[in-house]
Parts: C-alpha cells; structure tokens; sequence
C-alpha cells in the first residue's frame, strides 16, 4: 500500500474490535502518519483506581502484550490479588488480573501527580513501546448510562457485572457536551495534512458514540476534507464481538450495514463491507463509496489486509 507520506490518517476506535484495525494500521503506517483515538466513556473509578478499558486494550494490543484469548488484558496474567481480595470480602466482579493492575496503580499515581489522561497515557505508550501517538477522546470525564426496564445503569454495571443482559432503551453520556476533545485529538482533526478518517468497527453505540459526543467532535468530522470511512461491525447479520446486533435489535433498529451507515450519515464518505454482506451494496446511499473486502480480523495478517483495504478506498475517494 502506497499511502502518501504527506498524508496522516487518524482512527476512532473502541476496544478489541478498534485495537484489532488500530494494530494492522500500525504496521503499515510509520508513526508520523497515524495517530488513534480512543473511547474513555467506559472509564469509571473502583477500588480506588482508575480504569480506563479501552485505551488499555488499545495499548496493549499495540505493544502487543494483551490477552490473545479474552481480546482484554495482559498476556500471561495471574489473579492473586483478586484471590486476596475476596478472600476480603472486597469487590470482585470487576477482574483486574496482576499486571493488568500494575498500569492502574502508575495510572493513580500519575493523575495524583496533576498530569491528565492524555499525559499518562502517552507516558504509558511510551514505557510499552509503542511509537505511534495513542490519545483519549477527551482528558474530561464523560460517562456512558444505558436505561433499562430497571432504571438507569452505568456501563461497566451493565456490561461487565450484568454482562449485558438487561434490555437497553436508552443509551447517554454523561459529561460529554461539557467535554472538549483533547489537545491530541483536536489538533488530528484539524491538521491539513489529515488524508482520511478511519472509524474502527467498534460497538456505534456504546464505543464510537461517546467520542462522537463530545463537544464539536460531530461537526468537525462534517468539515473537514478528507473522506471519512467506516468498518462494518456487522457481518451477515451477527456482531463479530460484544453487543452490537443485541442493542440494535433492542433499540428497533435492523442488524444491517445500512444502519450503520445511516447512523454516522452526516459525515461518512465510505465504508469497508465484509464479503458475506455484498448483496446489502444497493441498500447503501448511492454517494457513499464502498469497499469490499473480508473484514473479520483473525489473524495479523486479516488486520493488515483490512488496514490496507481501508486506506484503498480513502485514495479512491481523494
């Protein structure tokens, strides 16, 4: 792939499905050119610590120490702690493995220190490895709710504690109008040397959303001149992970491409389709340009390959 070295690419993403794309952008674009940001409406304080999920299955995916098996935490992990912990009679249904509580700990430390999201995460990349420049959506909190027919939940409660299970109504974020995008961020959107916009086929709803949420992020991407390209998180009517297809059933919306298209219409140019959906093409907008490729990413090479197809269609689009 012969990407311009004069253009940058920026990627939004979420946790595994994002690291999986973040990671083959990674090894085909030096780190000038790409820079990736990431969903903190999933961060939440617990056990006096602060959890950032996303940017952590970002990081270690990129330093390529993660957990191949869970697609979240460390490779090699041990549990002791949680062990102890119960042991206790402490909270336990949030896993944090040992090492995978050694970045939360440096995290704590650093925020006590006065630094910002975005200064420790870039710390953290930098003592993992990890050249290319990884930022959060925004140094402000913002926090992801979903109400179901019990009430109101946060998410890792809902995701993690209740492992999806009750019916979501309503999905908002909390903060994120107050929130500004951070400094990494902003100066990505607005470098006129931005070749395109990669949007990972993270969750639309509870991954891609809140960073589409944050103040101005939404018209930015509606402004700038650089084609803005998705990956289908769909494949023949299935998510590939996580709760994508149970949500969309749950908010009356159909499991197709099209509505993913649809949802980031005011300002998607492109969009990566899988091979198993090729018949859905006449159901997209006409003004949309389409790519279609295999997109579920099982391998490094499948996140490569993809990697490269996304760029393809951004050079077809200009």
């Amino acid at each position: 792939m012969n990407w311009p070295k004069e253009k940058k690419v920026l990627a939004l993403c979420g946790g595994v499905g994002g690291a999986k794309l973040a990671l083959g952008l990674t090894k085909i674009l030096p780190p000038e050119q790409l820079s990736i940001a990431v969903n903190t409406a999933d961060d939440f304080d617990h056990l006096g610590l602060r959890i950032c999920p996303d940017l952590d299955t970002v990081t270690y995916t990129l330093a390529e120490v993660n957990n191949r098996e869970t697609g979240w935490g460390r490779a090699n992990e041990s549990w002791h702690c949680m062990e102890a912990l119960a042991e206790l009679g402490g909270e336990t249904w949030f896993k944090l493995g040992d090492r995978d509580i050694a970045t939360h700990l440096f995290r704590r430390s650093q925020l006590n220190q006065g630094l910002s999201i975005s200064q420790v995460t870039a710390n953290l990349c930098q003592n993992l490895g990890i050249a290319h420049s990884v930022f959060p959506m925004s140094d402000n909190p913002v926090g992801t709710e979903v109400k179901t027919d019990s009430g109101w939940l946060d998410f890792q409660h809902y995701f993690v504690e209740q492992q999806c299970q009750p019916k979501i109504n309503e999905i908002r974020f909390v903060g994120a109008e107050a929130a500004q995008p951070s400094p990494k961020f902003k100066a990505a959107l607005e470098d006129s040397h931005l070749g395109c916009v990669i949007i990972c086929p993270s969750n639309p709803f509870l991954s891609i959303d809140p960073v589409l949420a944050v103040c101005g992020i939404r018209k930015l991407l509606t402004e700038i001149d650089a084609p803005v390209i998705a990956v289908s998180p769909v494949i023949g009517g299935k998510a590939v992970k996580g709760p994508t297809a149970k949500i969309m059933q749950e908010l009356a919306l159909e499991i197709t491409p099209n509505t993913v298209v649809s949802h980031y219409a005011d300002f998607l140019s492109g969009f990566v389709l899988d091979r198993q959906d090729a018949e859905q093409q006449h159901r997209l907008p006409a003004s949309i340009a389409v790519q279609v490729c295999n997109t579920l990413m099982i391998s490094l090479q499948d996140r490569i390959e993809l990697a490269n197809e996304c760029l393809l269609l951004a050079q077809r689009i200009g």
